[in-house]
């Protein structure tokens, strides 16, 4: 072969990634508008001060869909639409709260209702019976805990104020609640993670880890008639330990917070959307600095009473849902789509601002960027905020069943051809430092160069590895380019992520004006590259029923 014939072939991968410079003319353009005239935080206060919590099917879900729905048609958006999808199942809210302990000394107590929690017979007042689950048990997951529990209660609690568990030990943090990307962990982030032994699914013995980081990786990896086994078992679990303290006559449970002190309650589950499931007492979660003080009065003895009342609403009217759907056309190549996304839903104790009103806002204020502009897009771009993402990314997966494919039997519809790439924001509040590839090594030198402008941003990192835990998932399960943004972390774990605390103080405006902005550009160069964004091998059918066990 020629020498000159070897140097262009060799030169070819850097041609095509030339290709994907970014136009930094609009990119200038967009850095401005977002920095300038940015609504970020005017588009968060309303989906979280005047419409949160936004359970999904909920009232406030419901007006907050219906206001972004407003707000795309003032901008001039086309399409909008409250696009129905379900079944989802009944909805929930709070409506009242109040908890004290009146005795041997006051105190205001610190919690929320419990998702799901029918409302009380008014005001209650008692001393707690203590029946706590054994403390090993995981309630929601562990079928003997139940049974083991019923056996030796049964008959006992009529009327009791019940406190669940045993008092939480809690100890001093050692480490700050705010965390930001070192520059060592996006580092370790750019590399693959290190080849597992496979999984057995079909072992019945098999642990869930508890490291909240090992069971999102173990769940990530696991199929989807696993996942669905496993959460019909804790369904059918928590339903059961529910009907048995209804029928006994429980007039409320108090639970402990699953995690967190100092007022941050994280709860944990006791009902659910599902109306042929039994709903639960009505029921509380308590800071445990305050659940640990009653209960430790009650176990000594020292005349003990609280007081409580829960106002919920749960909507069984209508058990369909929705998402929010509006785009902008494309021009050259209309028939062609780049969308964008985040979930509008929020959880049943958080007024839902970094999770995930501050990706919604920021979606909201990356296509109102483009439309302020005017930016010609040669593919139509489309953003959808979704309903149930809290429940197991449901909306999402009836959209993409709907208009793309069917993961379980890679049945595809033809907009799948014509699909370019997702991209989706859901890791709180913090700014963007990268994007997770998703396993897709060919969007690389693209997003490479794309992420470039911002590089004084502190946003530089590609990570190939695959995460989870949000509607990219539903894009990617059918084998089309879907994709997270890579976020600090801030105060997601620590204080915001599905707690009572999540309200619209703990979002970092300057944070939100970064995303944005660089949402924009990604949004913008895809609409506009002369392909569509490279994609992985399709993906293997993904049925929900579980396979034989061979050999076993």
């Amino acid at each position: 072969m020629h020498r000159s014939t070897v140097l262009a072939l060799a030169s070819l991968p850097l041609l095509c990634a030339a290709n994907d410079s970014p136009d930094l003319e609009v990119v200038s353009r967009i850095k401005h508008e977002a920095q300038e005239n940015s609504q970020v935080m005017e588009h968060l206060f309303h989906l979280v001060e005047v419409y949160g919590p936004r359970v999904t099917n909920s009232e406030g879900f419901m007006d907050s869909a219906r206001w972004v729905k407003g707000q795309f048609e003032k901008w001039g958006l086309e399409k909008a639409n409250l696009e129905k999808w379900g079944p989802f199942g009944q909805g929930w809210s709070r409506e009242y709260f109040s908890a004290h302990l009146v005795e041997p000394q006051y105190e205001q107590l610190i919690g929320v209702p419990m998702g799901w929690s029918p409302s009380t017979d008014g005001k209650l007042a008692g001393t707690p019976v203590l029946a706590p689950i054994r403390r090993d048990s995981r309630l929601e997951r562990d079928k003997r805990a139940v049974e083991e529990y019923i056996a030796k209660w049964k008959g006992k609690l009529s009327g009791a104020i019940l406190m669940i568990r045993e008092p939480k030990k809690l100890r001093p943090q050692s480490r700050p609640a705010l965390h930001r990307f070192s520059s060592s962990e996006l580092q370790d982030l750019t590399k693959a993670r290190p080849a597992s032994p496979p999984i057995d699914y079909l072992d019945p013995e098999l642990a869930v880890p508890e490291d909240p980081e090992e069971r999102r990786n173990f769940f990530l990896k696991a199929p989807r008639w696993y996942r669905e086994y496993r959460t019909k078992e804790n369904r059918e679990n928590q339903s059961k330990f529910n009907e048995f303290l209804v029928k006994e006559g429980v007039r409320l449970v108090i639970y402990p917070a699953s995690r967190g002190d100092g007022g941050t309650v994280f709860p944990p589950r006791a009902g659910n959307r599902h109306v042929e499931d039994s709903l639960p007492p009505p029921s509380i979660a308590l800071t445990p600095e305050h659940y640990n003080r009653i209960y430790r009065l009650v176990d000594k003895g020292m005349g003990t009473k609280v007081e409580a009342e829960v106002r919920t609403t749960i909507y069984k009217d209508d058990l369909d849902s929705v998402n929010v759907v509006a785009e902008i056309p494309g021009t050259t190549k209309a028939d062609e789509l780049v969308m964008m996304g985040g979930h509008l839903d929020s959880t049943a104790a958080a007024l839902g601002a970094t999770d995930n009103g501050a990706g919604c806002a920021v979606m909201m204020e990356a296509v109102r960027i483009l439309k302020a502009l005017d930016l010609p897009l040669a593919r139509t771009v489309r953003i959808v905020l979704w309903g149930g993402e809290e429940q197991g990314l449901l909306g999402s997966k009836a959209y993409v069943k709907e208009h793309f494919g069917n993961p379980e039997t890679m049945q595809l519809k033809r907009g799948h051809a014509k699909f370019s790439a997702y991209f989706n924001v859901d890791n709180g509040t913090g700014k963007i430092r990268g994007v997770y590839l998703q396993g897709n090594d060919r969007v690389r030198p693209i997003f490479q160069q794309w992420l470039a402008p911002f590089r004084d941003m502190d946003a530089t990192t590609l990570s190939i590895r695959r995460t989870g835990g949000t509607d990219h998932l539903s894009f990617d399960d059918v084998g089309l380019p879907g994709f997270q943004f890579i976020q600090d972390r801030v105060e997601y774990e620590t204080r915001t992520h599905h707690s009572n605390m999540d309200g619209y103080d703990r979002a970092q405006a300057a944070d939100l004006i970064q995303a944005s902005m660089i949402v924009a550009s990604f949004v913008y160069e895809a609409a506009n590259r002369e392909a569509m964004l490279p994609r992985k091998p399709l993906p293997k059918p993904q049925p929900l029923t579980k396979p034989e066990q061979k050999g076993k």
